[in-house]
């Protein structure tokens, strides 16, 4: 069962201009797909809360979550990362309909100073669970699912993906950077799982990506752990797959795919290998989905508090840096 897709309409401006789309909701599968990309040329794409660069001579699509005062997961932000998937599988249909590939590689980044994100959003968590409104928090958990699936299955294209760690990433930010093929994290990044701080666990996929990539013992040891790890200790571990010097992480990627570019074709289909080997199934993200919701709507006014606790020393951090 594929994860859905937002709807996205729009239209595509003349040589190297702006393409603008609007997020149309509901989703439905009749939208008709955005026309006129072509190759050779940069085209950026307007959406609120991500920034788009589409570079088609390098067959590059950027994609930088943009500098927030609440660099956190919202429904919004959301509802933009399926817009941008949808973006990539048009993109991919039209080239392959002009017999010519547009894009080869998918790169996630963020553009908050020292914060990739600080993942779910809590204050909501909190309100949801003690209004006891678990459809709310439901809806919130499978549009999350929605999200890193897209990312997990390369949005069901042929594109390699990156995720370009430059700060801290944690719960369902940390999620979200392992959910692609490739994770690149400069040295000052740090990353961690600390929902087991306030009585819950991650559910919204780092048990499914960290087993795979590092294996069960390990990933619920860094789970348990509520520890936040470098991001050279998480290289150590096998998790960073390619660590950077600090201000140097775009151009370990541009690196990274200038030297591998001949080696697509076969990177491309170890990849598609992996996920054939060890398969993620959207039934299995949403089933574990359904017990992090039995968990939290049992935490305890204590634990509700910590939450909130975490979220306002989140938010000191960000004045201090201002």
């Amino acid at each position: 069962m594929p994860a859905p897709s937002a709807k996205v309409t729009g239209h595509a401006r003349d040589a190297a201009k702006t393409v603008d789309y609007e997020v149309a909701s509901p989703p439905s599968p009749s939208h008709k797909p955005v026309p006129g990309l072509s190759a050779g040329r940069t085209t950026n794409l307007l959406l609120p809360h991500i920034d788009v660069n589409i570079d088609f001579e390098r067959r590059t699509y950027w994609a930088a979550m943009r500098s927030s005062r609440h660099p956190m997961i919202t429904m919004e932000l959301l509802q933009d990362m399926m817009c941008v998937q949808e973006s990539v599988r048009v993109i991919i249909e039209e080239g392959n309909r002009e017999q010519h590939q547009h894009l080869e590689y998918f790169v996630a980044a963020s553009q908050t100073p020292g914060v990739y994100n600080f993942g779910g959003n809590l204050a909501y968590f909190a309100d949801c669970i003690r209004r006891k409104d678990r459809e709310g928090l439901r809806e919130y958990a499978y549009a999350c699912i929605d999200v890193v699936y897209g990312n997990a299955m390369a949005f069901h294209t042929p594109l390699i993906t990156i995720a370009l760690v430059q700060g801290d990433a944690l719960g369902g930010g940390f999620e979200c950077a392992l959910s692609f093929d490739v994770l690149v994290a400069e040295r000052s990044a740090k990353m961690g799982l600390p929902e087991v701080l306030f009585n819950l666990f991650p559910g919204m996929g780092a048990y499914s990506f960290l087993s795979r990539k590092i294996g069960t013992a390990a990933a619920e040891k860094l789970i348990m752990s509520g520890t936040v790890y470098t991001a050279e200790e998480l290289h150590r571990l096998g998790v960073v797959d390619i660590l950077a010097d600090d201000g140097q992480g775009e151009n370990a990627v541009r690196d990274y795919i200038a030297r591998n570019r001949r080696k697509h074709n076969a990177h491309k289909a170890i990849y598609r290998s992996r996920r054939r080997i060890n398969p993620l199934t959207y039934e299995e993200l949403r089933d574990i989905v359904d017990i992090w919701l039995d968990a939290a709507m049992e935490l305890e006014e204590q634990d509700l508090r910590k939450m909130t606790r975490l979220v306002e020393a989140q938010g000191r951090r960000l004045d201090k840096e201002d």
